[in-house]
């Protein structure tokens, strides 16, 4: 096709230019971009457009390509376009004059020839134009017709058959599936006040289903497999799959079965019981949704495929020889070389995100530029006598070094899977290299244009993937801009490598940013430094991991050196995306809509074309660099001056983390108390960075509800955390587990805390109030039966800054004070689950009283109103309200507490009517002033104590 456009181009007759045309220097080839844009959006749209419409779609693209190449020029029209260059000529005058015709014709005669060259000439040019267009809009329309044809047979896949019938229905079937692609798991949700289950999910293609009535069908219908952690492992699994699934950090003990799941290769065949359900979105490649169950037994009926078995047994090496690596090189380096995130926790996968560092855990087609330009040597001179690489020096002749490429290629494909996003960085990589190495950047984008077609005509569903755009757009802003903001660098004297460098990260994030806002509704701020300090480590890894992982199954003592190698690099890409995301200002918060993404793109030509300016004036350029500076690391003292936030001598701060608790106790300059985590990391994290908080002297888990608990790696990112206290109900056990894990991980001392307890750290001081001590101690992870009120000693962690012991209690080092472990009779307690074992806190703090009560209940608020600490709780300053706020609250202990000011944490329209209207009314009618997150935003509390004192309370908002 695109030597058919090159005949039928405007300018296809002159020859001369042709060399001038395809130099680097010439203009860009962008002839075979709209062919490629307009597959991209048929494809797009058609794949579950009505069959109707498809078929009425193909005919209109095909009539109207075909007529538009079968039309003939009208006689006039072409013989002007054949005359166009003869007429005129120097030959043909002479000829006339030797004949005498001009004698005869006269000036005027001469004139209208003239005349009627001139208007042949410029209906020629005219004729020629409408020839080209002719054939570009002939080549779009057909392009269209295809992928429609392509897209519908596709889409009509994923909706023909029994099965999205039956998924209807939500019938019981048991059926005989195949894998398409490598089991994962799913990622922790919290879910309320727990942490939803955490599933096995595959991809993969039904082959037969068994309805309940014994009717089966043979078909071939995608669906997604869910597998809960209960569903044993499939029988026959030993030998028939690769060794034991990839351990993951989250989880280093999981159950038998769940790792069998996770072992299976691509193309195993099953035969599962389960059942249906429609899929959880529509639109995408998914018919249906099978939730796996445990009667009848799973069962491999097919073990997978010998190329399957063979990627699996080097994907399997890699992960034994990176296994005693450093924590981080250890789950980045399968990832930077196979694809393979199994290891990747959380923590990590975020800083990856925030820094948009994350196209490095997937493989993308610079994985394959790597290895083959270590074969082949520097692209530009791939065609050269003086080539270099590997080839060479191997004494490999032209033909074979492109052979060795194409099978280096097809390794790569089946070692990391023959997914669309491995093919697409596979086709990808390879046509760029290959056109770059003709030293001719105008054929670049052809050939991305015929890599865009292709792919999509051979996976339609490739068209509605932000992965494959990603990866086009990051392609084509380094194939058309790169070069031009490179030289333009390099015409200011920067060097030549940092020039190409900054040009390719810069221009691949001006055009992928909008894009990535969508997903993420976040634009980084340092993804160009950190993509520019990332890459550098990039190549070393890659290379090394892949020899580690051709090595192992051969020699795994020189694959595990090669590895420990490898983990140089990968640990510095780790760093640098823990340093970038650790940063205040990584990032702003962007609308994550297409209507805020043109806007991110209409800024970011702004900033382009400001920039281009700018470039001129080294004074003004030093001046914005030192603001982005400011604005990416956000000095607490100028945050402060220009935000307001936090307010200055704050005491006490509630996070706005969603429907959960997280607050803070101010302790000192960058020190803080913090009480219960909230659901996300990230949320608290972020909470507790514009708090300007470095080190926790201690976080309280109030209990191990997931709304309170799993935002603990958020608040253990880059603190110094001294110890972490917990209630003595371990319940959720799941959650309790979690929270000792990574403690224990961080060697972070675990305390219990018991009623009677007070602790000081500088200006704060607080006791506990709730729960009463355990009246016997009971292992750790069961359940007590009952609480009985009375003070005990409880230890301390090792050192907690700034304290000292209160009057008339025992010291304890760390600055726990506790009173004389002598109990005190009364009736047991009986916790009716995690709420009532709330720690409760009453704290004092620059003349403030703030009482705590965590998510206690009516049964334990009540208790605590019959306890001795009942008398230090009339009139606080402050009360964190129970329970966000629910319509559960004890009204004697609100008239006593009497707050002049209640905070509650709640989210936004959460289905719980959290804070509720009774609850809020109550507080007013005692006379406190109710201030809420979902609507105030995080806030904090500033002043001093006592009815007649001032207290004051900020707003983020």
């Amino acid at each position: 096709m695109n030597r058919a456009l090159d005949e039928a181009g405007p300018d296809a007759g002159h020859e001369g230019s042709g060399a001038a045309r395809t130099s680097r220097d010439g203009p860009l080839d962008l002839r075979l971009v709209p062919s490629a844009l307009a597959a991209w959006g048929t494809a797009a749209l058609t794949l579950d457009a009505p069959v109707a419409w498809t078929a009425g779609t193909v005919v209109c693209c095909l009539l109207g390509g075909v007529l538009l190449l079968s039309t003939r020029p009208s006689g006039r029209a072409g013989r002007t376009g054949r005359t166009r260059g003869t007429a005129g000529q120097p030959g043909q005058a002479g000829q006339a004059e030797r004949t005498g015709q001009v004698g005869r014709a006269g000036p005027t005669r001469r004139a209208g020839q003239a005349g009627r060259a001139a208007r042949a000439g410029v209906a020629g040019w005219v004729w020629g134009r409408f020839r080209w267009a002719r054939a570009t809009v002939a080549a779009v329309l057909l392009c269209a017709a295809a992928a429609a044809v392509s897209a519908g047979l596709h889409g009509a896949d994923v909706r023909r058959g029994p099965v999205p019938e039956l998924a209807r229905r939500s019938a019981t079937v048991t059926a005989e599936v195949e894998l398409t692609g490598d089991p994962w798991l799913s990622s922790p949700r919290v879910s309320g006040d727990h942490l939803a289950p955490v599933a096995v999910l595959a991809r993969a293609e039904v082959r037969s289903v068994e309805e309940a009535d014994g009717r089966r069908m043979r078909i071939r219908t995608p669906v997604l497999l869910i597998v809960d952690a209960d569903v044993p492992a499939p029988e026959g699994s030993a030998g028939r799959s690769r060794s034991p699934g990839p351990p993951t950090e989250a989880g280093r003990h999981r159950p038998g079965g769940r790792a069998a799941w996770l072992g299976l290769l691509p193309s195993t065949r099953l035969r599962v019981g389960g059942r249906l359900a429609p899929a959880l979105t529509g639109g995408d490649r998914t018919a249906a949704v099978l939730r796996v169950r445990g009667r009848p037994a799973p069962r491999i009926v097919a073990g997978p495929s010998g190329p399957q078995r063979l990627a699996g047994r080097l994907r399997a090496g890699l992960r034994e020889a990176t296994e005693n690596l450093p924590g981080d090189a250890r789950a980045l380096l399968p990832g930077l070389v196979v694809g393979d995130t199994s290891r990747i926790t959380p923590e990590l996968d975020h800083a990856f995100d925030e820094t948009d560092l994350a196209h490095i855990l997937a493989v993308s087609g610079s994985n394959l530029t790597v290895l083959l330009a270590l074969l082949i040597g520097p692209p530009g001179l791939a065609q050269r006598a003086e080539r270099k690489g590997l080839a060479p020096r191997l004494g490999l002749s032209l033909r074979m070094t492109a052979v060795l490429a194409g099978a280096l290629t097809l390794g790569f494909v089946v070692v990391c899977r023959p997914d669309p996003s491995v093919l697409r960085a596979a086709v990808c990589g390879a046509v760029a290299l290959l056109a770059l190495a003709t030293g001719r950047r105008r054929s670049l984008i052809p050939a991305l244009a015929t890599a865009v077609l292709l792919l999509v005509l051979y996976d339609p569903w490739l068209a509605r993937s932000y992965g494959f755009l990603l990866s086009v757009l990051a392609t084509g802003a380094l194939l058309v801009l790169a070069p031009g903001w490179s030289e333009a660098l390099r015409r200011r004297r920067v060097p030549p490598r940092l020039a190409e460098a900054l040009a390719a990260a810069a221009a691949a994030q001006a055009v992928c940013a909008p894009v990535v806002a969508v997903l993420s509704a976040r634009v980084s701020l340092v993804a160009v430094p950190c993509n520019l300090l990332a890459e550098v480590a990039v190549a070393p890894a890659t290379v090394l991991g892949f020899t580690a992982l051709a090595t192992a199954p051969l020699l795994m003592p020189v694959a595990k050196a090669l590895a420990w190698c490898a983990s140089w690099p990968a640990g510095w890409i780790a760093g640098v995306a823990r340093a970038g995301a650790a940063l205040p200002g990584a990032g702003v918060d962007w609308p994550g809509s297409w209507p805020g993404a043109l806007a991110l793109a209409a800024v970011t030509v702004v900033v382009v074309l400001i920039g281009r300016r700018l470039l001129r004036h080294p004074v003004w350029c030093g001046l914005l660099g030192m603001l982005l500076v400011l604005a990416v690391t956000r000095p607490a003292p100028l945050t402060r001056v220009i935000t307001g936030w936090p307010p200055p001598g704050w005491r006490f701060a509630m996070c706005d983390v969603g429907q959960g608790d997280a607050t803070v106790l101010a302790a000192g300059e960058g020190t803080g108390v913090v009480v219960d985590a909230g659901p996300d990391p990230a949320l608290v994290d972020d909470c507790l960075r514009r708090l300007g908080i470095t080190r926790v002297p201690l976080v309280i888990l109030t209990h191990f509800h997931a709304d309170h608990v799993a935002g603990l790696p958020g608040v253990l990112r880059g603190r110094s955390v001294a110890a972490i206290e917990i209630t003595g109900l371990a319940e959720p056990a799941d959650q309790a587990r979690f929270v000792r894990r990574e403690a224990a991980e961080r060697h972070i001392p675990v305390v219990t805390a018991v009623a009677g307890e007070e602790r000081r750290v500088g200006p704060l001081t607080w006791r506990v109030l709730w729960p009463p001590p355990q009246p016997a101690k009971a292992p750790s992870g069961t359940r007590t039966p009952g609480f009985a009120p009375g003070p005990a000693s409880v230890p301390g962690p090792a050192s907690l800054p700034g304290s000292a012991s209160a009057p008339g209690f025992t010291s304890v080092p760390g600055s726990v004070s506790a009173p004389a472990s002598t109990p005190v009779p009364g009736p047991v307690f009986q916790p009716e689950g995690p709420n009532d074992a709330s720690v409760t806190l009453l704290v004092r703090t620059g003349g403030l009283r703030l009482l705590l009560l965590g998510d206690l209940e009516p049964p334990a608020q009540q208790a605590l109103l019959r306890s001795p600490a009942a008398a230090g709780l009339a009139g606080v300053d402050a009360l964190k309200v129970a329970h966000h706020g629910s319509a559960y609250q004890d009204p004697l202990l609100m008239r006593l507490a009497a707050p002049r000011v209640a905070l509650v944490s709640a989210g936004a329209d959460n289905p719980y009517g959290h804070p509720a209207p009774s609850t809020v009314a109550a507080l007013r009618s005692g006379g406190a002033t109710v201030l809420r997150t979902d609507r105030d935003g995080a806030l904090a509390l500033t002043g001093s104590g006592g009815r007649e004192r001032e207290l004051r309370v900020a707003s983020a908002r």
